[in-house]
């Protein structure tokens, strides 16, 4: 079997080429995190099998961030196996960094040229450029398959050369005699050669020396300056040989200078995301949607119940298809076509290049309450799934600010929420809902960027943090890989329906069917067990205007699944077609709302307390058990507390009128601030006698 390392920078299409060549379906993306872990596979080519291993991309050998450094461990570790290298062809000056890197640890290379754009900044004469690095290049386009095959060849008949002598070595003055002899026998031991292992002594680059147990030593002030320049004096040599003249900037558009405008940059993003909301909420989404619950309710539903009933007539057993599985299962297919498309658009903003430019307009922003434009990508991701959108934190340099994204993400409403925003928001505002939807998806990120602010204050304050980042040419979305989202998406869709919210639905019914004593309550007229754990509950939440033990017990269930919420209270009303209308506003039923007042309270505290399980899972596997317990209590504080104070501001306006309430609500701002204000004056330090008469603001 051939193994062969996947190694390149960010944005060159290397999970693509890893896609194209292993026929898998990975994620792709332009941005740093896509790729957390190494990702293998193994495929056949002309009866030859071929292991190939993804790793996450890296700029060097020296690792700066998590990613870069799982990176650069494997390929230490596995020095040995053949490297395919991949550069994209209209940034291959610095991307042969990397390659000359490879090139000093004495690795088989492979290079791929990915030629991603149909028109390239400058020609490169390939064979020019083989014959100056003294490997194998291969141009390629994965999305196009070209050269995929000559690529194969070329992995297949691979032939041991001699090491290179790379000229510019020479000039930085290895010194390889610093090395010990236990040190010797180490470096022979992994089959590496002294003069990387003195090359990265000049880099500074600890890491390596503490993973196989080598003696650092110390070098002069500069070295690592030295080194890059030698190799990027080399880089311009080849480069001027085997390529044309730059006709443009790499990653320069001119709509740019529209969609990064100081003006005109947030509203743009606000304009697309309202847009990709509308389209899937409420009209595409929302007709898809409508459809797929006729067609589920007329093919499936009800000749499934009508067979149940013939079958077992009177039956509780008729009642647990009826309500757990044909009306709560149903409540939530029915939103299949509107998650599909809100990952597609999510998906569009990512491969066009438009969300690295997004980083860049809110770096500014969120690096005033300590996070960085790294951070708008895992935020951005949380709006489909706050599990996956989690493990994309890792990419953080500083470990504060990686705690901090990853506590914020949940605020972020995810997919799973919308069903439940949709079908209480639909019951009570009809048409007017979707300003109540865009509104709390707004209400999260304002949250998340005061909790963040708070946390920089106290708890979590955040190293400076140098944020840099390549806008990628824009690209636009292939069909095929059009198809490829929406067919992950709804495969992973229809597979937590078939799961885990299918199990919850039937421990459910289970649980609001049968008494302690195991007795079936609809005849023996006694009190389910979920009713009285509800019950024993709702008195905490009367105060937000939601005290039936439905809706409580719902949120309970929620821990597990969001979807399951909607499921539940669809359960509890009997999953007739007229819950929406009439449970919701029955006094006497499980899941009764005082008002539409209640029912906003109501989604703030979905969209704010616990996130699901498997969420909780990755947080503590990411950032200890310890931040992820303290970022539960807070969220479940938050979420009460907004609801909160937003039912009451609800009920206070309704009573005063809208003047009146903001009268009111900008005089308690105003003696808020008055207060703050104060109390900074109080604690701020006094003046000196030499600065009595200085108005000077000095230290």
């Amino acid at each position: 079997m051939i193994k062969i390392n996947l190694v390149g920078n960010p944005n060159t299409g290397k999970t693509t080429l890893f896609n194209c060549l292993t026929g898998a379906h990975e994620h792709v993306g332009n941005w740093h995190g896509v790729t957390v872990e190494e990702k293998r596979k193994v495929y056949k080519y002309k009866d030859k099998e071929i292991a190939l291993v993804d790793l996450p991309g890296i700029y060097s050998l020296t690792s700066l961030s998590y990613e870069e450094e799982v990176g650069v461990k494997y390929l230490l570790a596995h020095n040995d196996e053949l490297v395919l290298n991949i550069c994209d062809a209209s940034n291959l000056q610095r991307n042969l960094y990397l390659t000359l890197g490879l090139l000093e640890m004495g690795a088989k290379v492979i290079l791929a040229v990915n030629q991603i754009e149909k028109k390239q900044i400058c020609k490169i004469d390939y064979s020019k450029l083989s014959e100056l690095l003294g490997i194998p290049v291969v141009p390629i386009n994965p999305n196009s398959k070209e050269g995929i095959d000559k690529l194969n060849d070329t992995i297949v008949n691979y032939q041991t050369s001699q090491m290179h002598k790379l000229a510019y070595l020479k000039n930085l003055n290895l010194n390889n005699s610093v090395f010990s002899a236990k040190d010797r026998q180490i470096i022979k031991e992994n089959n590496f050669l002294l003069e990387f292992c003195a090359i990265k002594l000049l880099e500074k680059d600890k890491r390596l020396f503490e993973q196989f147990g080598l003696t650092f030593y110390d070098v002069e002030e500069n070295s690592l300056e030295k080194v890059a320049e030698a190799r990027y004096c080399f880089i311009d040599e080849v480069m001027a040989k085997c390529s044309s003249k730059r006709e443009r900037v790499y990653g320069y558009s001119r709509f740019d200078k529209i969609l990064l405008n100081r003006w005109l940059a947030f509203p743009i993003f606000v304009g697309f995301i309202a847009l990709a909301f509308y389209l899937t909420f409420f009209s595409v989404g929302a007709w898809l949607s409508d459809g797929l619950v006729f067609l589920l309710d007329k093919f499936i539903g009800s000749p499934l119940v009508a067979l149940f009933e013939k079958i077992f007539p009177g039956s509780w057993l008729v009642s647990l298809i009826e309500v757990a599985l044909v009306g709560g299962v149903g409540s939530i297919l029915g939103f299949l076509p509107q998650v599909a498309l809100l990952f597609l658009f999510l998906s569009i903003l990512e491969d066009s290049g438009y969300l690295s430019r997004v980083a860049f307009v809110f770096d500014d922003i969120l690096s005033k309450v300590g996070l960085s434009g790294k951070s708008v990508y895992t935020l951005l991701m949380g709006f489909g799934c706050s599990t996956t959108a989690v493990l994309t934190a890792r990419n953080m340099e500083d470990k504060n600010s990686k705690i901090k994204t990853a506590l914020l993400t949940p605020y972020m409403s995810c997919s799973a929420k919308f069903p439940i925003y949709a079908v209480l928001g639909g019951a009570f505002f009809g048409a007017k809902n979707i300003l109540v939807i865009l509104g709390l998806y707004f209400l999260g990120v304002v949250v998340a960027v005061c909790l963040s602010f708070i946390l920089e204050k106290t708890f979590l304050k955040s190293k400076g943090q140098t944020f840099i980042l390549e806008f990628p040419p824009y690209h636009s979305m292939s069909f095929k890989r059009i198809l490829f989202v929406l067919w992950d998406n709804v495969k992973l869709f229809l597979v937590r329906v078939g799961t885990l919210i299918i199990s919850m639905n039937v421990i459910v019914w289970l649980l609001s069917n049968f008494s302690f004593t195991m007795k079936f309550v609809p005849n023996s007229g006694g009190q389910s067990m979920l009713e009285s754990l509800g019950k024993i509950l709702t008195p905490i939440f009367a105060p937000l205007g939601f005290g039936s033990w439905g809706l409580v017990s719902a949120l309970l269930a929620g821990l597990i699944a969001k979807e399951v919420i909607v499921s539940s209270i669809a359960m509890f009303s009997g999953a007739s077609e007229s819950f929406l209308y009439s449970a919701l506003q029955d006094p006497t039923s499980a899941v009764y709302f005082s008002s539409p007042f209640a029912v906003v309270a109501y989604l703030v505290f979905c969209l704010l307390y616990f996130p699901c399980l498997a969420s909780i899972a990755v947080l503590g596997k990411e950032i200890g058990k310890k931040w992820t317990i303290i970022g539960c209590i807070i969220e479940l504080l938050v979420a009460y507390v907004m609801a909160f104070i937003i039912y009451t501001i609800c009920l206070a306006g309704q009573k005063l009128g809208a003047l009146k309430l903001l009268l009111v609500l900008g005089v308690v701002i105003l003696i808020l601030f008055s207060f703050i204000y104060i109390i900074k004056k109080i604690k701020g330090k006094k003046a000196c006698h030499y600065c009595k008469n200085c108005d000077k603001n000095c230290k």
